[in-house]
């Protein structure tokens, strides 16, 4: 099986920073894209950042400029450096990968179970 472990996830008063994490692990051959996507209340869920496997970054609009993903292939690992926190940043954080498990097997996109972060004074 393969598994995403978020990790990082807090409460922080707004104009904070908090450093997310996701480990995937299990039987994997190779990771392409990966992700970090958010369900704000009320909304969809919506993609935040996404990295591929040469290091090509983009965010949605509202959060350029205060976050910044990255990743460390040795590790399976992707980050998600968020700073200059905002209330309207409060949600779930989902992690996302793309993973084939063997060479010439079909790409599949893999979630973590998410991890809680809240922006509140």
């Amino acid at each position: 099986q393969v598994q995403l472990v978020e990790s990082g996830g807090g409460l922080v008063q707004p104009g904070g920073s908090l450093r997310l994490s996701c480990a995937a692990s299990g039987s994997i051959f190779d990771i392409s894209a990966m992700g970090w996507y958010r369900q704000l209340p009320g909304k969809q869920r919506e993609l935040v950042a996404g990295i591929t496997g040469d290091g090509t970054t983009n965010y949605v609009d509202s959060v350029k400029g205060r976050f910044t993903i990255s990743r460390d292939n040795d590790k399976n690992t992707v980050y998600l450096q968020m700073n200059s926190l905002k209330s309207e940043d409060t949600a779930v954080y989902y992690c996302n990968a793309r993973i084939r498990r063997r060479y010439g097997t079909p790409w599949s996109d893999y979630w973590g179970r998410g991890t809680q972060v809240t922006v509140s004074s």
